[in-house]
């Protein structure tokens, strides 16, 4: 039977003003329907951004603590629910279980996490110049954000941004991507148990170009935080500080891998496919480019040749690699495939669609390796979001880093060496948000700050770790003279 969400505004779930309702399904199988959703329209959004203004006094007021004791009953209900929210990424979104599962553990362990960092908010002491003075400095929450998150980590992302902001004493409202906002929505059943005050935060579910824009425009709304394609971001970064919001984006990437001529050539084949072919693609963090030098060239072709090779493609339940999430995000794969092929880049292994029972009409693409490819190519330059990695010929380490700063891009990177001066030396002069040795360019810890470079990010403020804090709070200092 197909699961049915509503709004969550105001404490209560509602039924968009439209009356209109959207569907979701299986990328795996897309006939299947999989649930039904508000589609939204302004009037939806007004309301939910007016119902956080309402509650953003009191909820500021609440000791941090005490918000902290919400989270952390909030994260124990989703792990008490985790094995029903991986089924539900899985179907709606097409990771494979255990892509999805860990997707899943890491938004539990984000609502643990800040949970406990409230017992560390809401200032600092400074000596004063002078006697009888107490120099001090308070944290106070921005007011109301608006989030708005894409559906390749349907969970993890608004988790990331949910989670800082009702610690630091936010309200919110969050509009989640229409492709698969489920496991979004299941975070609001959670925190509505876990005892959240009436419109602390809300959900709207509807297009971003209707939805997304009326929230972040909504005159009440103090602070934006985005996160997904460079185009977008842009526009809501104009839109944001044309009217003085506190303002983050987070865009794509086109992320390189550099390998070393000291690289074991079969690590290093293994490390880039995990990076590159690893949640189908579909991250802003998938390597996309091995850098690899000369002498290890052909080796390292075949060698991840091999690996993608060893892939097996099904639905997520049960196989290596799920589909793409939608038509649309295959066919742009596809057209990036033909774009290849016509540069002159040579096609390894891949570049079609899979054929068998098990696919039926399931969005699946086979894993892609080009080689012979120049770094001024398209499919070099562009991001793709799909699991296709191009392979580039490099003569020494200083033209590899050349070509992995050579991009408007630069959200993470990574080398496969087993020279510690290059290391060093890669994460100095690499122009990349995160820096990676021996390891894939994929894979974030949750306590430290993430965020890109150049035209990854907006540059203004990281998410996670103390910098998620920092960005949902404003400093006051006190002169105190008593």
């Amino acid at each position: 039977m197909t699961e049915r969400y509503q709004n969550y505004v105001g404490g209560n779930w509602t039924d968009a003003e439209t009356g209109d309702t959207l569907e979701t399904t299986d990328p795996a199988a897309p006939s299947e329907t999989i649930a039904e959703y508000q589609e939204s329209g302004v009037e939806d959004a007004n309301a939910a951004v007016e119902a956080a203004a309402a509650a953003e006094d009191e909820w500021a007021d609440t000791p941090a603590p005490a918000r902290g004791a919400i989270l952390r009953e909030t994260a124990t209900i989703l792990a008490d629910r985790k094995e029903e929210l991986t089924e539900l990424l899985t179907r709606e979104e097409g990771k494979t279980h255990a892509e999805a599962g860990g997707e899943v553990q890491r938004a539990i362990d984000i609502f643990y996490y800040y949970a406990e960092k409230t017992r560390d908010l809401g200032g600092s002491v400074k000596s004063a110049s002078g006697p009888r003075t107490n120099l001090y400095i308070k944290d106070e929450p921005v007011g109301v954000a608006a989030l708005i998150t894409p559906w390749n980590y349907p969970i993890a992302i608004p988790a990331w941004k949910i989670a800082p902001a009702l610690a630091t004493g936010n309200t919110l409202v969050l509009n989640p991507a229409s492709v698969a906002p489920g496991v979004a929505l299941e975070i609001f059943k959670a925190l509505d148990e876990a005892g959240l005050p009436d419109g602390v935060a809300n959900v709207v579910t509807g297009p971003g170009s209707t939805v997304g824009d009326a929230i972040i425009n909504h005159e009440d709304v103090d602070a934006v935080s985005f996160t997904g394609s460079g185009e977008v971001g842009h526009m809501v970064y104009d839109q944001a500080t044309n009217d003085g919001k506190r303002v983050q984006t987070e865009l794509g990437g086109k992320n390189p891998t550099v390998v070393s001529d000291s690289a074991d050539v079969e690590e290093a084949a293994e490390i880039v496919a995990n990076g590159a072919f690893g949640v189908t693609g579909q991250a802003c963090t998938a390597c996309s480019r091995a850098i690899v030098h000369t002498d290890l060239y052909d080796e390292f072709v075949d060698a991840v040749v091999a690996q993608a090779e060893s892939i097996e493609i099904g639905p997520g339940d049960e196989y290596d690699m799920g589909p793409q999430v939608t038509e649309s995000e295959l066919e742009g794969t596809l057209d990036y495939i033909d774009v290849a092929e016509n540069e002159g880049a040579t096609l390894e292994t891949g570049g079609g669609q899979p054929e068998g029972e098990r696919f039926g009409e399931g969005y699946y693409v086979e894993p892609t390796v080009f080689s012979d490819v120049e770094n001024d190519f398209r499919i070099a330059q562009e991001e793709v979001f799909g699991p296709v990695l191009a392979v580039i010929e490099v003569e020494d380490f200083e033209e590899g880093l050349e070509a992995a700063n050579d991009i408007d891009y630069g959200l993470s990177a990574s080398i496969v060496t087993d020279d510690h001066t290059e290391a060093e030396r890669f994460i100095d002069e690499v122009e990349s948000g995160v820096a990676k040795v021996n390891d894939k360019t994929t894979g974030l810890e949750l306590h430290v700050p993430f965020g890109g470079f150049k035209q990854s990010s907006s540059e203004t403020w990281r998410e996670q770790g103390d910098a998620g804090i920092d960005f949902y709070t404003i400093e006051k200092t006190v002169y105190d003279g008593f």
